[in-house]
C-alpha cells in the first residue's frame, strides 16, 4: 500500500516550490470551463424563464390559425375573451415623402394580447389604436427606417392611417422578426376598406382565445382536434408554444455549448503541453526518488496531486467567472430572445463545471504524466534513460482512448444523435491532426532544410522552433484551431452576402412584382415598359391543396404505421404551382421527361422538384390528386428537376403542363430590372399608388436586411468564438512564461558568448514572428477548407477567398504573438547575465 501521508507531504513541497507555474497550467482551462458553465446557466434561466412566460409567449391560451377565415367554434361560448386576427404581406406607403415598403399588415379586434402587452412609444399609443378610429401602430423599424414620427400618416391599401404609437415589442417576437417582417397594426374592421386581401393574397387568419384561469386546455381541445385537421386548422396552446421554444432554444444552448467546449479543448491541450514541459524538467528529480527507493507508482501519485489542487483550483476559477459572465449574455443575444431572461446563479451549473474541469485536467494531465512510470534510477546517470514514446505505452494509448470517448460523450450529452456525435467527435481529431501534422512538418522541415547562409538572428530563432521543451506543436493547435473558427464564421458570412448580392449582378433581376390580378395585368406591364424595363418574366400562379396521394387521403394517413405515411406538411400547406411545357434557366431535368397535355391520352403529368419528391418518398408514375379552388385534378409524376431555388426567378416545387390550368383563377408575378435604387422607388411608388393590393420585393432592400441579420448572427457567434482565441492567448501566455526559464538560460549563454541585449532582442522576436505566422496560418488554411466545404456542399455556391481578411488576421495574430512574447522577455534580456545567474532575475 502506498504511505498517502507521506505521499502528500512530498506533494505539498514540491507544490509550494512551483505554485507560480503549476497555477499557469490552470489559466488554460479557466476560459472554458467559464464559458460552459455561463452558458449553461443562461440556458437553465432561459428554460425556467420560457416556462414562467409562457403565456406572454402565446398571448393567448389557445390560438386557432388557418389560411382561410375560420367559422365560428362550439368553444367560442366556454371563452372568456375572444379576439381575430387577419395578417398578409402588403405594401405600405408613406404618404409624406412617398417612399414605400413590404410589410406584414395584421388586422385586429378585440384585445389581444391578453397576456403581455404591445409595448408601444408613447405608452399611450397602444390605448389610443384600440380607442377607435383610422389609427395604425408602425414597428420601430420601419419607423427608423424613412424616419417617421408619431402622429405621421400611413397608406395601408386605399386607406389612410395616422401613427398612433411606434411598436417596440409584440409577445412572442424577437428583434430578428421585426427586422425581417415589420409589422403594421390596423383596425379589424377597416380591413376590407384597405381592398388588399383578394384572390393570391397569401392571407393568415388567427382566432385568440383566453379561458377562466386553470382550464385544462389540452384537454379542452382534444374531441375537435380532428376536425380541425380536416379543415387544416392548426391549434398552439401555451404547452404548445414553450415546447417549441424551448426545443429552438435548447438547441441553440447545445451549439452554443460545442463552440465553448471547443475552448475547453484548447484549454486541456494547453494543460497536457504545460504538464509536457513539467514532467520534462522533472525527470531528474523523479531518478533521484527512483533511486532513493520510491516506486514509480508513488511518484506518480506525488504529481498527479499536484494535477488535481491545480485543475480543481482552475475549475473554480473558471465556474466563478462563468456565473459573472452569463449576465452579459442576454445582452448580447438580445435580437434572438422571445422572453425576459432573469439573473441567478445556477448551481446545477456550476457543479457540473467544477466536475469537468477537474476530469479534463485530469485526463489531459495524465498523457505526459505517465512518462514519470518508466523513468529508472539509471537516469540519474544516462538521462536518455528517462525518455518513453507513446507506441510503447499501452497505458497513454488507453488515456488517448479516454479522451476520445469523453469527447464522443460530452458531445452526446449536448447534441443527443450519435451520428452527429461522431461528426463532431471527428471534426475535432481530424482539425487537432492537421495542425499537429503541420507543426510536425514545420519542425521536420526547418530541422532539415535549415540554410546555413541564412543571418545567425534568423537561423537562431527558426532552431528555437525545434529546442527541446519548445511549444511549437500546442501554440499552433491552440491558436491556429481559434483563428479558423473565428476566421471560417467571417469568410463564411462574406460568401453568403456576396451571393446575396444579385442585385448587383448585371441582367439580374432586381424587382418583383406579385399579387397582380388578371384584370390589372395589361396596365402593371404597361407601366413597365413606359419607364424603358425589360419584363424579364410573367408568370401565372395558380393555388391549390393536395387531397391525395396514391389513394390516400389525409385522414387515412394518419392511421398509417409511421414508417409508411407521408409527411402531414404535404397535405397541410398551400402550393402555389404555375404551367409551362419548357424549363428555365434554374431548372435542369434529372428524371423523366416533361409530358405534354395529351401526350399520353388524358392523363395530367407533373414535373416535381427533386429535394420535394425524393425528400417526401414520391416516385415517378405515383397518383397525386390536386384540389383547385373545389375542383380535384387528378395527375400523375412525370418528372423531377434540380431547380437552383437559391437563385432569382420563380421557381416552382411543382409544375403542370399548359392546357390544364389556363381556366382557373390565379394571379400573376412580372420581374424586371431597374438601373438603380431612385428608378427601382419610382417605378414602385406608381405601381403601389394605382394598385395598393400589388406587393413589390425590391431585391436591393432584401440584401440589405441579409446583411443585417448575417451581422446580428455574426456577432452572437463570434462573441462564442472569441472564447477560443482567448483560450489560444492563455495557453500562448503561459506557454511563453513556462519557457522562460529555458530561455533564461539560452540568454545567458548567448549573452556570454558576446551578444548584446539587441541581438537577443532580434532573435526572439524572430522567433515570436514565426511562432504567430506559423499558428495563424494554419488556422487560416484550416478555415478556407472548412469554407470551400461549407460553400461547396451546404450552400452549394462558389468559394471566394477572401484574401484581404484573412492578411488582416494573419497580420493581427502574428503581431499579438510578437507583443506578448516581447513582454515576457524584456527582463530577461535587459539584466546582466550574473544577476540572473544569482537567482535575481
Amino acid at each position: 500500500m502506498p504511505d498517502f501521508a507521506w505521499i502528500l507531504k512530498m506533494a505539498l513541497r514540491d507544490f509550494r516550490k512551483n505554485i507560480s507555474r503549476l497555477l499557469l497550467f490552470v489559466s488554460s482551462i479557466v476560459v472554458g470551463i467559464a464559458a460552459l458553465v455561463a452558458i449553461s446557466s443562461f440556458g437553465d434561466n432561459l428554460t425556467a424563464d420560457i416556462d414562467n412566460q409562457a403565456k406572454e409567449l402565446l398571448g393567448a391560451d389557445l390560438v386557432l390559425e388557418n389560411n382561410k377565415p375560420i367559422d365560428e367554434q362550439a368553444i367560442d361560448t366556454i371563452a372568456t375573451q375572444l379576439a381575430q386576427e387577419v395578417n398578409f404581406a402588403s405594401m405600405v406607403a408613406f404618404p409624406a415623402t412617398g417612399d414605400s415598403r413590404l410589410t406584414q399588415v395584421r388586422a385586429l379586434e378585440g384585445d389581444f394580447p391578453f397576456y403581455g402587452k404591445l409595448e408601444t412609444i408613447p405608452e399611450s399609443g397602444e390605448s389610443d389604436f384600440r380607442s377607435g378610429g383610422q389609427k395604425a401602430l408602425v414597428e420601430k423599424v420601419l419607423m427608423a427606417q424613412f424616419d417617421a414620427q408619431v402622429g405621421d400618416k400611413i397608406k395601408v391599401g386605399e386607406l389612410e392611417f395616422e401613427i398612433a404609437g411606434e411598436l417596440q415589442g409584440v409577445p412572442g417576437q424577437t428583434g430578428i422578426t421585426a427586422t425581417v417582417a415589420p409589422a403594421v397594426y390596423i383596425p379589424y374592421s377597416y380591413l376590407e376598406a384597405t381592398g388588399l386581401v383578394q384572390y393570391g393574397s397569401r392571407v393568415e387568419y388567427n382566432r385568440y382565445f383566453q379561458f377562466e384561469a386553470g382550464t385544462d386546455v389540452e384537454a379542452l381541445i382534444e374531441p375537435f382536434e380532428d376536425n380541425w385537421e380536416i379543415d387544416r386548422i392548426d391549434a398552439d396552446t401555451v404547452e404548445d408554444r414553450k415546447r417549441s421554444t424551448g426545443r429552438s432554444f435548447g438547441n441553440l444552448s447545445n451549439f452554443l455549448s460545442l463552440v465553448a467546449f471547443i475552448a475547453l479543448l484548447l484549454g486541456c491541450v494547453g494543460v497536457a503541453s504545460a504538464v509536457n514541459v513539467f514532467v520534462k524538467e522533472k525527470l531528474a528529480s523523479v531518478a533521484v526518488l527512483r533511486c532513493l527507493g520510491v516506486s514509480s507508482r508513488d511518484v506518480l501519485l506525488i504529481y498527479l496531486f499536484e494535477i488535481v489542487v491545480m485543475g480543481l483550483v482552475g475549475a473554480i476559477l473558471g465556474s466563478i467567472l462563468g456565473t459573472a459572465l452569463q449576465f452579459i449574455l442576454p445582452f448580447v443575444f438580445a435580437d434572438f430572445l422571445p422572453v425576459e431572461v432573469s439573473f441567478s446563479v445556477s448551481w446545477l451549473s456550476v457543479g457540473f463545471g467544477i466536475i469537468t474541469g477537474l476530469f479534463v485536467s485530469i485526463l489531459f494531465a495524465l498523457l505526459p504524466l505517465l512518462k514519470v512510470r518508466k523513468v529508472s534510477p539509471m537516469a540519474t546517470l544516462r538521462p536518455e534513460a528517462a525518455g518513453t514514446t507513446l507506441l510503447k505505452d499501452p497505458m497513454r494509448w488507453l488515456v488517448v482512448l479516454g479522451i476520445l470517448l469523453f469527447i464522443w460523450g460530452f458531445s452526446y450529452y449536448l447534441l443527443g444523435q450519435v451520428l452527429w456525435s461522431f461528426g463532431f467527435t471527428g471534426f475535432v481529431v481530424f482539425a487537432f491532426a492537421l495542425l499537429w501534422g503541420v507543426g510536425q512538418l514545420i519542425m521536420w522541415s526547418v530541422r532539415k532544410f535549415l540554410p546555413i547562409t541564412l543571418r545567425y538572428t534568423v537561423r537562431q530563432a527558426l532552431a528555437n522552433l525545434y529546442r527541446p521543451n519548445n511549444q511549437t506543436i500546442s501554440l499552433i493547435a491552440t491558436i491556429g484551431l481559434g483563428t479558423a473558427m473565428i476566421s471560417t464564421l467571417f469568410f463564411l458570412q462574406n460568401q453568403l452576402l456576396e451571393e446575396a448580392k444579385f442585385a448587383d449582378k448585371e441582367d439580374q433581376p432586381n424587382l418583383l412584382m406579385f399579387d397582380i390580378q388578371t384584370p390589372q395585368l395589361d396596365a402593371v406591364r404597361d407601366k413597365v415598359i413606359g419607364r424603358g424595363l425589360r419584363i424579364l418574366q410573367e408568370v401565372p400562379i395558380v393555388t391549390m391543396q393536395l387531397n391525395e396521394i396514391n389513394g390516400i387521403d389525409k385522414r387515412e394517413n394518419e392511421e398509417l404505421p409511421d414508417e409508411e405515411d407521408y409527411s402531414r406538411w404535404m397535405y397541410n400547406r398551400e402550393y402555389r404551382v404555375t404551367y409551362r411545357d419548357t424549363l428555365t434557366e434554374t431548372e435542369t431535368l434529372v428524371e423523366g421527361e416533361l409530358v405534354p397535355l395529351g401526350a399520353r391520352g388524358d392523363s395530367i403529368f407533373v414535373s416535381l422538384s427533386e429535394s420535394f419528391g425524393r425528400g417526401n418518398n414520391l416516385k415517378i408514375g405515383d397518383e397525386i390528386e390536386f384540389n383547385v379552388q373545389g375542383r380535384p385534378i387528378k395527375t400523375y409524376v412525370g418528372s423531377y428537376r434540380d431547380v437552383k431555388f437559391n437563385q432569382v426567378s420563380t421557381n416552382f416545387i411543382v409544375l403542370f403542363p399548359e392546357g390544364v390550368l389556363e381556366q382557373a383563377p390565379k394571379f400573376h408575378v412580372i420581374i424586371t430590372r431597374t438601373k438603380n435604387d431612385r428608378e427601382s422607388a419610382a417605378i414602385q411608388s406608381e405601381v403601389v399608388r394605382e394598385f395598393p393590393n400589388i406587393s413589390i420585393v425590391n431585391l436591393g432592400a432584401i440584401v440589405e436586411t441579409l446583411e443585417d441579420i448575417l451581422n446580428k448572427i455574426s456577432f452572437v457567434i463570434q462573441f462564442m468564438a472569441l472564447f477560443s482565441i482567448a483560450t489560444g492567448i492563455l495557453v500562448l501566455i503561459s506557454s511563453l512564461i513556462i519557457s522562460k526559464y529555458q530561455r533564461m538560460r539560452e540568454s545567458i549563454l548567448l549573452r556570454t558568448l558576446g551578444a548584446d541585449s539587441g541581438t537577443v532582442t532580434k532573435i526572439n522576436t524572430l522567433e515570436y514572428f514565426f511562432l504567430g505566422s506559423l499558428a495563424s496560418l494554419s488556422g487560416i488554411i484550416l478555415s478556407f477548407l472548412a469554407t470551400w466545404m461549407l460553400s461547396a456542399f451546404v450552400f452549394e455556391m462558389n468559394f471566394r477567398p477572401a484574401w484581404g481578411a484573412a492578411l488582416g488576421l494573419y497580420a493581427s495574430i502574428t503581431l499579438l504573438t510578437i507583443v506578448l512574447g516581447w513582454l515576457n522577455g524584456r527582463k530577461i534580456i535587459n539584466q546582466p547575465p550574473m544577476e540572473i545567474l544569482r537567482g535575481n532575475g
